[in-house]
């Protein structure tokens, strides 16, 4: 049967100080009217059960994770004692899922992605398990056909397409890393390239075989923590296992290793949310430029974000491409072309000690 894992262990950091190591981009309402995770959990609404839902996270967040998912039994909320990326989060997810059903098939998404409409990503979804479940060592991903030439994003180059009773699959020819500008606008104008949303669909046995080829060691330690789970002593084993973990992607781990890898054209809108300005394309601007979510008066004030909560007036005067962005303990005013500086901005907070803002 089909399972969803959500991965729901990042901080948000782009997105401070709105985002914060409790309350993070995934448990924000910032586009629609549910926060992220729960539009990625009820995206999935008619196609899997709730009993066949997963979330893998950290100890800080778990709380709110429940809170905000009632209907998820609470052993389907999986906790990493440490960050180690996305081979170590979606191995633990997997054995899991084996624990409850020997052939499972594993929908890997992250949950703080905006996509448009749930009709649309079930049918996309629905092209991958068909290739998996006629070929159950297929592994494979959604591409997003791009829509401007991101240099934020990595792309997969497609190539002999494959036979699919709906939609569109191709095998892939490359993954590419984040390009410049210049070969962003050449892939988007060669039409054969997709961007790399992080969506991924295969099965869970089949890609701890994959993790067994190529990263034996982090497997091993993996297999460990499967074997103690139910015995009552699972929590120790994870925590001393887990921490010791290669941190690694899931891309490098394995998909730019693996044969037969396949990519599904998506048949839906998607946007990852990584900063404050993709709010301009999810929200809007107005005749100035300027996307506006707060109670706001501005004078010559152009190409701006600017977020606050609605009873705080936020007044600005001859500013120009700037993010601004105030909440009840902090405010933040940024290059609105600088936004990778916010990263910056939040481990010198971390370094000074100004815990009570991270």
């Amino acid at each position: 049967m089909l399972h969803a894992v959500i991965m729901a262990g990042g901080s948000g950091t782009r997105f401070w100080p709105l985002s914060r190591k409790r309350v993070p981009k995934q448990l924000l309402n910032l586009v629609g009217d549910e926060t992220m995770i729960q539009q990625t959990v009820n995206r999935c609404d008619g196609l899997i059960d709730p009993s066949r839902t997963w979330v893998v996270t950290n100890e800080e967040q778990v709380s709110a994770i429940r809170e905000q998912l009632p209907n998820l039994p609470a052993q389907n909320v999986l906790v990493e004692p440490a960050a180690r990326n996305t081979a170590p989060c979606i191995a633990l997810a997997a054995v899991h899922v084996l624990k409850n059903d020997p052939d499972a098939c594993m929908l890997v998404m992250p949950a703080d992605h905006v996509i448009s409409t749930r009709e649309d990503f079930q049918q996309g979804v629905a092209t991958a398990v068909e290739l998996v479940e006629k070929q159950p060592d297929r592994l494979a991903l959604i591409g997003v056909p791009p829509t401007f030439p991101s240099t934020g994003f990595g792309y997969i180059e497609q190539a002999e397409p494959i036979p699919v009773s709906s939609g569109r699959a191709f095998e892939v020819g490359s993954f590419r890393e984040k390009p410049d500008r210049s070969t962003a606008q050449r892939y988007l104008q060669a039409g054969t390239f997709f961007w790399n949303c992080g969506i991924f669909i295969w099965k869970a046995e089949t890609i701890l075989e994959a993790l067994r080829q190529h990263e034996p060691e982090l497997i091993e330690r993996i297999e460990k923590i499967a074997s103690a789970i139910g015995s009552g002593h699972d929590r120790q084993v994870l925590e001393k296992e887990f921490p010791l973990c290669l941190s690694i992607s899931i891309d490098y781990a394995v998909l730019e290793r693996a044969q037969r890898i396949a990519v599904v054209q998506a048949p839906f809108q998607w946007d990852d949310l990584g900063s404050w300005q993709a709010l301009q394309r999810l929200h809007g601007e107005d005749e100035n430029g300027n996307t506006i979510i707060a109670l706001h008066v501005g004078i010559d004030t152009a190409d701006c974000v600017i977020h606050s909560e609605k009873n705080h007036l936020i007044a600005t005067i001859g500013i120009k491409n700037c993010v601004i962005v105030h909440t009840p303990d902090a405010t933040l005013v940024a290059d609105k072309n600088d936004e990778n500086a916010i990263a910056k901005l939040v481990e010198q907070l971390r370094q000074r000690g100004l815990q009570d803002y991270l």
